[in-house]
């Protein structure tokens, strides 16, 4: 059939054939013409098959050199079963494994996967490669799980091009120009994380040579990148971001000056710090008071040093000057200038002008001040010893807040607007200190104070939780199921449990399944946890035997 007649049919098909004749149709092939329309189909569907019978195959594709080989072991086909199961769930509530919830399990197993050594299944890299897709924050496990598999399959699937972009600690990174100049927002951040990790001056010097033309909301995120690796250093290239156009950037990077204590911000503010706060001395006798003096004004000294002339918080100007001065001078100025210890200084009186009380701005400014500069002792010392019921938070923390009284003079909140407003700091300041440390307070504020306002602080705390704390959530638990209060009251701490309560307590939650009411909010929700935890506990081990 020529190509004359095929464009003859596709006309009258165009036109219809009451108005253009049927072309004569390929011999000898008998078709009915009595009914023109059924006659064009005929013809044209012996011309299809006449055309691709006389098609021409394309010239062979070379086959691809096959990916690089892996020498890292892949897991038990047990492990690969469960992997298989968590990629197949269906949404946040699992699916697959009875009542279990295994939405959140998949990077776990990554990155235990990724602990132990081993490879991806083989057969499980395309799922991988495509839940990775979807969720970036699995991408530097499972690029590093896949490997040169992963690597392969991305360079022949455009939707998988975030491979070639993903840096991973076994992929060592190197200052790479071209993704910097051409990669995507979130990757060039990525870059810059990862070579602080490794190379700090090799990310500053990429970071400096595009600096200029980078928008204000980019310039911020990138400053946050420096905070891995922070040295005086970045000492320079921070005190030229002081001027910069943003004060939000502006005041980015005067946090980042301010944690490192021999930096020339930090002594400025060390300055108006102590013109702000006075120790009072008597004859032979170390200091007894604090005399509190906040700023009058915020000149143009301080506003190049990052502090907002107006406050942003609804408090009052003095008490917002005041704040931002002493969070961001050095605490050791504190100990060295009194000879007084963290816990000393927090119990000194305060004397306040105007009738007003700065006791509690003081020491809110010095608890930022401890989570900037990650000081440990200062931590503690305002957290101050683990909870017991005689306690509150607040009172161990230094601050009392058990009775709220009127804004002062100068415009500052009551107590009680003031304790919502530090909503966290606690949390904060368990960051600084150890992750033991951490856990065993966190388990004693829940023994004392139950799981109402523990959100935060469990959130502190390494995964997966220690075994006491773990207790006490469970005891806690025990606590809220028999006080008759309903699961979803709790449900941000019993998602983290899902994911980060020690596997060993299985059983004591399935005990507390089986006591509750049958067919109970509580009992659905105790029972799907303790299925969860035995699913996490058996999907590790299997990632842990040989």
């Amino acid at each position: 059939m020529t190509t004359d007649l095929w464009q003859e049919l596709t006309t009258t098909a165009l036109l219809g054939t009451d108005r253009r004749p049927l072309p004569a149709g390929p011999d000898p092939l008998p078709v009915d013409r009595s009914d023109p329309a059924t006659a064009l189909l005929d013809l044209a569907a012996v011309a299809t098959v006449r055309r691709r019978a006389g098609a021409l195959a394309d010239p062979a594709v070379p086959v691809p050199a096959a990916a690089a080989p892996d020498p890292r072991p892949e897991p038990s086909p047990s492990a690969a079963r469960q992997l298989a199961v968590l990629l197949s769930g269906h949404g946040p509530h699992g699916g697959g494994h009875g009542t279990a919830n295994l939405g959140e399990l998949l990077p776990q197993w990554l990155t235990a996967a990724r602990g132990h050594g081993y490879r991806a299944p083989a057969a499980a890299v395309p799922a991988l490669l495509d839940a990775a897709r979807a969720r970036s924050e699995l991408r530097p496990d499972v690029v590093a799980l896949t490997g040169p598999l992963g690597r392969w399959l991305a360079e022949r699937n455009q939707e998988w091009k975030y491979v070639g972009r993903t840096v991973t600690e076994e992929l060592a990174p190197e200052p790479d120009e071209r993704l910097w100049q051409e990669g995507l927002f979130a990757e060039r951040v990525g870059l810059i994380s990862r070579l602080r990790g490794s190379d700090p001056a090799a990310a500053l010097t990429l970071l400096e040579s595009t600096w200029a033309t980078e928008r204000a909301e980019d310039r911020l995120l990138f400053l946050d990148a420096l905070h891995e690796g922070l040295s005086l250093a970045d000492e320079a290239f921070l005190e030229a971001a002081l001027a910069d156009r943003s004060k939000n950037v502006r005041a980015t990077a005067a946090e980042l000056l301010s944690t490192l204590p021999g930096s020339a911000l930090a002594t400025r503010m060390a300055g108006r710090a102590r013109a702000a706060v006075r120790p009072e001395l008597t004859a032979g006798a170390d200091a007894h008071r604090l005399a509190v003096r906040p700023p009058v004004e915020c000149d143009a000294g301080m506003q190049r040093d990052g502090i907002a002339p107006k406050s942003p918080t609804g408090r009052g100007q003095r008490a917002w000057w005041f704040g931002e001065v002493l969070a961001a001078a050095p605490l050791a100025l504190w100990t060295d200038d009194t000879g007084l210890t963290p816990d000393q200084l927090l119990l000194l009186p305060v004397t306040e002008e105007e009738a007003d009380d700065w006791r509690e701005d003081l020491h809110e400014a010095w608890a930022r001040a401890a989570v900037r500069q990650q000081d440990a002792d200062w931590a503690r010392a305002l957290l101050g010893p683990p909870p017991r019921p005689a306690t509150t938070l607040a009172r161990r923390a230094g601050r009392d807040r058990a009775k709220p009284r009127p804004a002062g003079q100068n415009g500052r909140a009551t107590s009680a607007t003031r304790a919502a407003q530090a909503t966290g700091v606690p949390s904060r300041l368990l960051g600084v200190l150890p992750e033991e440390e951490r856990a065993a307070w966190t388990a004693a504020f829940i023994e004392t104070h139950g799981l109402g306002e523990a959100f935060q602080l469990l959130g502190a705390c390494a995964t997966p939780w220690t075994p006491p704390l773990s207790t006490a959530v469970v005891a806690a638990l025990e606590r809220a199921a028999a006080s008759g209060s309903y699961p979803w009251s709790h449900s941000g701490v019993l998602g983290m449990t899902e994911r980060a309560l020690s596997p060993a307590t299985a059983p004591a939650v399935a005990a507390l399944a089986a006591a509750a009411t049958p067919n109970s909010a509580w009992a659905d929700t105790l029972t799907r946890l303790a299925e969860t935890l035995r699913f996490r506990a058996a999907m590790l081990d299997e990632l842990t035997t040989p």
